[in-house]
């Protein structure tokens, strides 16, 4: 077993559920937005529109294979790190789209950190490496 899928022995329950829980809405999330872009459905492709993107289908789908990957290796323990920076990649891009349109700060500029302090929370809960690699001491 590698130390990623180790590290949760010893662990409270508490602290390994909050981070499972945690860990699978950010995959429910992504499994549903990567796959409403994979549908060439017309608010996808007006959203894009309206975010300064082309409307074309090719480019919701391409998008949705990435959210889709990043949910995927997010998903399996021994990548979950790796799912997390990749993830960590695409909602910087997101938050970057919504800074460059100016929509609104903590409703949808915000919104991708929100996912990623989740994201990395969930992680952060549920492997001690991760803790012991990123310290918070008070």
């Amino acid at each position: 077993m590698s130390a990623i899928t180790e590290s949760t022995a010893g662990l409270p329950r508490w602290q390994t559920v909050t981070g499972t829980v945690m860990s699978g809405l950010i995959i429910a999330f992504l499994v549903f937005d990567g796959a409403i872009k994979l549908l060439p459905i017309a608010p996808v492709t007006e959203t894009m529109t309206a975010l300064g993107y082309s409307g074309d289908p090719m480019l919701a789908r391409g998008l949705g294979i990435v959210t889709l990957l990043c949910a995927l290796l997010y998903a399996i323990p021994r990548t979950s790190v790796l799912g997390a920076i990749l993830l960590t990649g695409l909602l910087g891009g997101a938050i970057a789209t919504h800074l460059r349109v100016g929509s609104p700060i903590f409703s949808h500029l915000l919104f991708g950190v929100y996912l990623g302090l989740i994201a990395w929370g969930g992680l952060y809960l549920r492997y001690e490496v991760l803790r012991k690699m990123i310290p918070f001491k008070v």
